[in-house]
């Protein structure tokens, strides 16, 4: 009798805005799992001149999850990079300039008025199809002093892919947050760059998910302990997240809830008219080809600092699960706030800033405080998705709710409460294992002709979802 082919694994490499991890997938017969082998934590610092990204420290800890992954699993076959998006080094001769900058220092509201005094924003959105978000790296680099010094401008998973093979390319999907692609031809709108002293030369050239960037550098593989070829993957962590949301229907809406909530459709081609622009609506490349028609609305990033603060105050750590049953357990209604407010959007002491919305009506107890925040976010959630189907003239009979979110019970039945929709939770891990999706692709560990419906079924067979059905 013969047995079955061995599963075939694949490492990603996911870094978030808070913390970053190395994972090894494992796929094949009729298996796809995930193995974290590293975590670490990730975050801004404070320098002289502001906010900025630790990145040496960052790509230590890729390194080190790298070693750990290929001391797991010897039979590796390649590695994928993803992120959060906008965020940028800028080189010189391969050499980084600087520390990049994080997207909420406080520079960036500067390059917002140069931008605009140039090119306005409603002919902005006609040519990028981009959600006005104050930090989005057309704006970063028209304040950037060091840009023209360099030689070559590249987002944080193109930065590390760079350290690891010393190929520097920018993939698709990522770049197309930057604001500098064209939102139809998904190529760098030159003209754009030069309307705005962006010079084209700092510009890389672009490949798209499943193609390989490079092999790691000979020095590498030494540490690493394997000779692996790095793959292209939907670098912005959005974009593999969707990959790996199980869209049960073709009028699915999708919500990755984490630090953001990317809460959108997935089209076929961009929605760029004036009430998509007014309404904060973006056009951003998925895998494939497809257009991830979304809305940023805040997400437990409110939570979390609301926690943060709490938990400086009392010196001591807060059982987040025990506050949000608390949470759960609040009778009364509680106030709501707009959580895409502009005064919630930087660090700092959430509970006071979140208070200051609510007026008198703030809750002074922290299950009801906690509720307000969850039910404060589900809101955004519901209305952007109502705004979504409203805008692309495609109705949304549910919602996938995936990334870190899916485990918020009370967040995913109040968005269900609040949309009337049935809400599908999970899978968690979505990022990276549309990160693993599409290397095994690549590779041919699936059928290299899947197209993203059947990859999702191949999520759909594998992972078990959870459903919240909308109460009332």
């Amino acid at each position: 009798m013969t047995s079955a082919p061995a599963p075939r694994a694949f490492a990603a490499v996911d870094l978030g805005a808070t913390s970053g991890r190395v994972v090894i997938g494992r796929v094949g017969d009729g298996r796809l799992d995930l193995e974290v082998v590293s975590r670490f934590p990730n975050g801004p610092v404070r320098r002289d001149d502001g906010l900025h990204w630790d990145i040496d420290a960052l790509y230590e800890h890729v390194l080190g999850g790298l070693a750990d992954a290929v001391r797991r699993e010897p039979n590796l076959e390649s590695i994928g990079i993803d992120s959060w998006a906008v965020d940028y080094g800028l080189l010189r001769h391969g050499a980084l300039l600087a520390e990049p900058f994080h997207y909420r220092d406080e520079r960036t509201t500067r390059g917002v008025d140069a931008v605009h005094a140039t090119v306005p924003f409603d002919q902005l959105h006609r040519r990028n199809g981009l959600q006005f978000l104050p930090f989005n790296t057309l704006y970063q680099y028209r304040v950037d002093d060091r840009l023209g010094e360099a030689d070559t401008a590249l987002l944080i998973p193109d930065l590390i892919a760079f350290r690891l093979t010393g190929r520097q390319v920018t993939e698709r999907t990522n770049a197309s947050t930057t604001g500098l692609l064209d939102v139809r031809s998904m190529q760098w709108d030159l003209e754009l760059a030069r309307m705005l002293s962006i010079p084209a030369s700092v510009l890389p050239a672009l490949i798209d998910p499943g193609e390989t960037i490079g092999r790691l550098r000979p020095e590498l593989v030494e540490r690493i302990g394997a000779d692996l070829p790095v793959i292209a993957v939907g670098s912005h962590d959005t974009a593999s997240a969707v990959v790996a949301a199980p869209l049960t229907s073709p009028h699915a809406a999708y919500i990755s809830c984490g630090t953001w909530g990317l809460v959108g459709l997935e089209l076929t081609e961009p929605v760029v008219t004036d009430a998509a622009r007014e309404a904060g609506f973006t056009n951003e490349l998925g895998v494939d080809g497809r257009i991830r028609f979304l809305h940023n609305v805040t997400g437990l990033w409110l939570l979390s600092e609301t926690i943060r603060a709490w938990e400086a105050e009392d010196d001591a750590p807060i059982d987040l699960p025990r506050l949000l049953d608390a949470a759960g357990a609040v009778l009364d209604d509680v106030p709501l706030f707009d959580a895409n407010d502009a005064s919630l959007s930087s660090p700092g002491d959430m509970p006071t800033r979140i208070a200051a919305l609510l007026g008198t009506a703030a809750p002074t107890s922290r299950p009801a405080f906690t509720r307000s925040i969850v039910e404060s976010i589900s809101r955004a959630f519901a209305d952007a998705v109502q705004q979504a189907a409203d805008l692309s003239g495609h109705p949304v009979d549910s919602i996938h709710l995936v990334g870190g979110g899916s485990l918020n019970r009370l967040l995913c039945q109040a968005t269900a409460d609040r949309s009337g929709l049935h809400v599908l939770a999970g899978p968690v891990e979505a990022t990276a294992l549309g990160n693993v999706l599409v290397q095994a692709r690549a590779a041919g560990a699936v059928d290299r002709t899947a197209d993203l419906a059947a990859l999702r079924a191949l999520i759909a067979e594998t992972h078990t979802l959870t459903r919240y059905s909308p109460r009332g």
